[in-house]
């Protein structure tokens, strides 16, 4: 999971992660103008009839259906975690408008790496406040 620290604030430590992208924005105009070329392919052989006409409705919304979908996926859900001396609290944008948080004393909060058995290889979660929480 990529992150960035951000600039310090006094004692205060910011930490911002967001999901990996393995399709980089570059690779998605490249993507799209590629299916699109593939697309065309057909629609060549029928240039001057009427199977063109009864292809390129279905072409360009399945097209439109893939761009719309890779779009969405764009929308990322990001956490930002911040840590003080008194607070270590975990803050989630979701792309849908729902933030959770969750916030306890680091002096009582424990780390826990599960290496194998989690969703994700080196699976890290948070257990403080009777509540467990993963980043």
């Amino acid at each position: 999971m990529p992150y960035q620290w951000l600039p310090d604030e006094g004692e205060i430590r910011h930490l911002h992660l967001w999901p990996h992208r393995s399709l980089p924005r570059q690779g998605f105009v490249w993507f799209i103008g590629g299916t699109a070329a593939l697309f065309a392919l057909p629609l060549i052989t029928q240039l001057g009839t009427a199977g063109l006409w009864m292809l390129l409705p279905f072409l360009l919304s399945a097209l439109a259906a893939i761009w719309v979908a890779l779009r969405q996926s764009y929308k990322l859900v990001t956490e930002d975690l911040t840590l003080s001396r008194d607070l270590i609290a975990v803050k989630r944008h979701s792309p849908r408008g729902k933030d959770q948080s969750w916030q306890a004393n680091p002096h009582w909060v424990r780390l826990t790496l599960h290496a194998t058995g989690g969703p994700v290889p080196q699976y890290l979660t948070m257990n403080g406040s009777g509540r467990e929480v993963e980043l």
